[in-house]
């Protein structure tokens, strides 16, 4: 599994700045050995001088060692060298006790490094896998947004369309209003001429009534004065004649001035509606 790139380049950071940090360290390592080494040897050298000082201050002791002759604390110089022996042995040994002991520190600090290097990748594996969700979350999202991006694009042409539809009505609408106005104008006009006809056609009614009543009424006066005149019917069927020359009995009809035919009989006992 590769590494993300933050956690690269800040593993490139620190390799760089502890390369910084130790390019001078085995240097410095060596001059504190040589420092050491110099100080021993300057206490060795000081113990030797201490030690040849003493002779000459007694040239009767030896300073030459003769094989079983005295032993080696009567020679003062083998003495001196011997205590600076010692005593770079107890420095190498305290050196190495040092070794040991920052050993087992860098021991102990490897094992919690290696501890923190193993929660540090766990930790960075749990980041690889949220960023790995998010990335998939975000493009479903993305998706999402463009679906509905889309949509809405669909939604809009539907309603521009919808818009353009409703003009059209609303258009078709107006003509419909103008001609239902036009209509209602041409019916108005319609009526009024068709009340108008009926008002003259009552009026001519009304008229031929009047002369009928009037016919009716001199018929009827003919008659009075016929019957009057002689006091008998003037034939034996029991008709009579007016003085228009109509039978009493017979159909009457009459033209008007407009081309109206009435009809109706003479008799007595029936009205101008039959």
């Amino acid at each position: 599994m590769a590494e993300p790139s933050w956690q690269e380049l800040l593993r490139l950071r620190l390799s760089e700045r502890n390369a910084k940090q130790n390019a001078f360290a085995s240097i410095i390592e060596q001059y504190r050995r040589l420092a050491q080494q110099t100080k021993l040897l300057k206490e060795r050298n000081a113990s030797l001088l201490k030690a040849v000082g003493s002779v000459r201050a007694n040239p009767s002791s030896s300073t030459v060692h003769v094989p079983g002759t005295a032993s080696s604390e009567d020679n003062p110089v083998r003495a001196a060298y011997m205590a600076s022996l010692e005593s770079q042995i107890s420095s190498l040994r305290d050196e190495l006790a040092t070794v040991y002991k920052t050993q087992g520190q860098n021991a102990q600090r490897l094992l919690a490094m290696n501890e923190t290097l193993r929660e540090k990748e766990e930790a960075s594996r749990l980041e690889t896998e949220n960023l790995r969700k998010a990335r998939e979350e975000v493009a479903h999202l993305r998706r999402k947004v463009d679906q509905h991006a889309e949509l809405m694009s669909e939604k809009d042409r539907t309603a521009q369309v919808l818009h353009d539809e409703i003009n059209t009505l609303q258009l078709e609408l107006g003509q419909i209003d103008e001609r239902n106005q036009t209509l209602t104008k041409d019916n108005a006009k319609l009526l009024q001429r068709w009340l108008d006809d009926k008002q003259a056609q009552a009026n001519k009614m009304n008229e031929a009534n009047d002369f009928y009543e009037d016919m009716r009424s001199r018929h009827q006066a003919v008659l009075n004065w016929r019957d009057g005149g002689d006091g008998k019917p003037a034939s034996g069927n029991g008709t009579s004649v007016s003085g228009n020359g109509f039978k009493e009995g017979e159909a009457v009809g009459e033209t008007l001035t407009d081309g109206t035919k009435l009809q109706g009989e003479t008799s007595l006992d029936q009205t101008p509606n039959g």
